[in-house]
Formats: structure tokens, C-alpha cells, sequence
């Protein structure tokens, strides 16, 4: 269809290492062992490789594509490094995608990855001048506490009744991540502990912001009408979507922190790509960008999963649990598989990649069709937002 990237592009192997505090490893060695694991599952070699595309927000080899050129001994083929805060990798693919779809390269490496905790840095760095060129002092946990808070007092939830349904959003990812032997946190809380857990920005507490760890994800694509001369179960890219709202958010009085218009922009803009006229039916499960468990909540109802003002009762029903309606997070999220920002798009790619083709193990969900991925980067008022659409079937 001209205009769109729907099934013009298909992934034909993905690879990740395991998320965490990797002190053991350098980001060589991330980035060796996800194309090793990519090259594998897609049978093809390095030779093969036509072109390739790096996504890595904290680079230190010079802010090019020698961060991955270097690595992996790459020949003189071009290397484009991208970065877009969180969303980074998902617009490498986005990129990438691109190039094959056009008709200019017929086989490609997507690789996203991030060394964090040897800078360190105990979270992710604010850089204090927004888009207008105006300082401030706002920390991302602040900044996302405000979404919560003022989403509490539009619909009305009392801080205990609100605290409940953000725990839940926290236990559910907890209770995935534990199935998951790539997650950084493999370990149950209840919801009691979450909710008693120490404030880091109220009413966000220890357990309601996602970990920053260190890792790396990659994927091999070709066009689609060539994917099944590598494997007989190829993950086909039904929309790609990319937000970039004006910066405008966080200096206007009509900012209502209680959703995120790039992301619902982008939502809109994938389903209309992808064919979706009721993305709470048509979407089998889901990896959204819970830096935090308010936005995983709002994000739910800006992406048409939840009516506005609905999320509540739909994240204590169960609906989003692993065995729920709609899944989300079935790998454990942002909160429990951590948190790379350059590798952190692929790896939820790489979840649906696995679940769509039956082989996400303990937490493989029965049969699902459309997978769906969304980054945020950057803050509520003003962000870059990507949203991916993947299935496992042509049409």
C-alpha cells in the first residue's frame, strides 16, 4: 500500500541479552552477544549484512555509527546511529524499515544499546532546558507524579483508592517479570509491599518506577515477500507510527496532565496504517512505556484500551493481567525487564517477536495475533512518542 509500511516489511530474527546491573559485562559485549543471538535465530551471517542502523542515547565512541561498526568488525557498510531519548531502537527499526521497504536494502541489522550503571548514575539524567530554551528543575519521577495527581483529582479517586490501582499496574509487571529469565527483577511484591514502599515523588513509590539497567536488542529484517526463504514463522510490521509534539505542554495552561497527546495521536495514526477499528479487540497484547505505573495507567486509556476515566476498573478487573483480555507487559515492562533507553524499544519488539511466534515460554499467551509497542520519550507535556504494530500473518 503506498504510504504505508504495512506488510512491506517482515523481522526474520531478533536477539536481546538479559536486562540488569551487568557490572561483568562492557557494552561491547551487549552488543556482541544480541547480534550473535539475531544472526542465529535468522540463519544468515554478518557477511549477509547490508546495512545496519544503532540506537544508543549515552554513547561514548564518538556519537556515530562506530559504536557499532567498532563492535562487531562491520565492513565498510553504512551505519546510521539514531537516538530519540526512549524511543531510540523503536526508531532505528522505524529507520531501517524504511531503507528495505524502499527497495534499497534486501537484508539489514537493528541493533539498540545501552551501558548505564558504569556512569553512575542512580536514575536517568535530566537535561534542564526544555524545548523553548527555558531552565527548570523538574526530575522525571516529579514530572510524572503530576499526571497521577491530577488524574486522581479529575475522576475523583481518593489517594488510597489511586495508590491501589497504580500498585496493581506495578504487582501485574512484577508477577510477569518472575516468568522471564532475561528481566532485571525476577522477584513477586505484593501489593501491600508496593504500596508502603518508600516515596520517591508522591504518590509514586519505590515500586512505581521502572529500573535503569544496562542491555541490548537486535533485529534482522528483509523485505516481506522475502522472509519466508529464512523461516517459516516471520513477524510481518503492520504500522509505525512516530509523534513528535510542538514543546509547547509544558508552557500553556491548557495542558490537562491527565494523558498524553502524542501518544494518542500516534495510536491513532498506527491503527488507521495497521487496518485497527477497535484496537481493545483487534490488539492480542501489548508493551507500553511504563517508565512509571501512572503512565502505563494513562497510556492505557490514551491508546483506546480504556474508555477516559475508565482505567480503574479495567486494571483491577484483571483486563490487563497475563491472563486477562488484553495483556500488557506479559515480558514485565520498563518496570521489571529494566530499562536501557537505547535497547529498550527493540526488547519490547522483541516480546512480541516470541509471543507471536509461540516460543515466550511460561508467559506465552494463547494464540495471539497483533502485538503492539509504544515508547514515550521524553515527559508528559512535550514528548516523542512511537507506536509499532506487528503480526504474525500476511494481510
Amino acid at each position: 500500500m503506498t504510504g504505508s509500511i504495512k506488510d512491506r516489511v517482515a523481522i526474520i530474527g531478533m536477539g536481546c541479552t538479559q536486562f540488569g546491573e551487568l557490572w561483568d559485562k562492557s557494552r561491547v559485549d551487549l552488543i556482541v552477544e544480541a547480534a550473535k543471538e539475531a544472526y542465529e535465530d535468522a540463519g544468515v551471517e554478518q557477511k549477509d549484512i547490508q546495512a545496519a542502523w544503532f540506537g544508543n542515547y549515552y554513547d561514548t565512541t564518538g556519537l556515530t555509527g562506530q559504536g557499532l561498526a567498532g563492535p562487531l568488525r562491520l565492513q565498510y557498510i553504512p551505519v546510521t546511529r539514531v537516538e530519540n531519548a526512549c524511543a531510540t531502537s523503536s526508531d532505528a527499526l522505524r529507520n531501517a524499515s524504511y531503507a528495505v521497504a524502499a527497495g534499497i536494502y534486501d537484508l539489514v541489522l537493528v541493533l539498540g544499546a545501552e551501558k548505564i550503571k558504569d556512569q553512575g548514575l542512580s536514575g536517568l539524567a535530566v537535561r534542564n532546558l526544555d524545548m523553548n530554551g527555558l531552565i527548570f528543575s523538574m526530575t522525571m519521577p516529579g514530572m510524572f507524579s503530576m499526571l497521577a495527581t491530577k488524574y486522581f483529582d479529575r475522576y475523583n479517586i481518593s489517594p488510597q483508592d489511586g495508590k491501589h490501582m497504580l500498585a496493581h499496574v506495578s504487582w501485574k509487571s512484577h508477577h510477569n517479570g518472575t516468568m522471564n529469565p532475561k528481566a532485571h527483577f525476577r522477584r513477586e511484591v505484593s501489593i501491600e509491599q508496593i504500596m508502603k514502599a518508600p516515596i520517591i515523588a508522591w504518590p509514586l513509590g519505590l515500586f512505581d518506577c521502572c529500573g535503569v539497567s544496562d542491555g541490548s536488542a537486535a533485529a534482522i529484517i528483509v523485505p516481506a515477500d522475502q522472509a519466508k526463504k529464512y523461516r517459516d514463522d516471520p513477524v510481518y510490521i503492520k504500522a509505525m507510527q512516530l509523534c513528535v509534539a510542538p514543546a509547547d505542554g509544558s508552557t500553556t495552561v491548557k495542558y490537562d496532565y491527565t494523558h498524553v497527546e502524542s501518544t494518542y495521536r500516534a495510536g491513532i495514526a498506527a491503527y488507521a496504517e495497521a487496518g485497527i477499528k477497535n484496537p481493545r479487540e483487534e490488539i492480542s497484547m501489548a508493551e507500553v512505556h511504563d517508565c512509571f505505573s501512572i503512565t502505563e495507567a494513562v497510556t492505557m486509556e490514551d491508546l483506546q484500551f480504556s474508555e477516559r476515566g475508565k482505567v480503574k476498573e479495567d486494571i483491577e478487573s484483571g483486563f490487563f493481567d497475563l491472563d486477562g483480555g488484553l495483556p500488557v507487559q506479559p515480558d514485565g515492562g520498563l518496570k521489571c525487564f529494566g530499562h536501557p533507553i537505547g535497547a529498550s524499544g527493540l526488547r519490547m519488539i522483541y516480546e512480541m517477536y516470541k509471543q507471536l511466534q509461540g516460543k515466550a515460554d511460561q508467559r506465552q499467551l494463547k494464540d495471539p495475533k497483533l502485538g503492539l509497542t509504544h515508547n514515550l520519550g521524553g515527559q508528559p507535556p512535550h514528548c516523542t512518542m512511537f507506536c509499532g504494530i506487528f503480526g504474525k500473518e500476511l494481510g
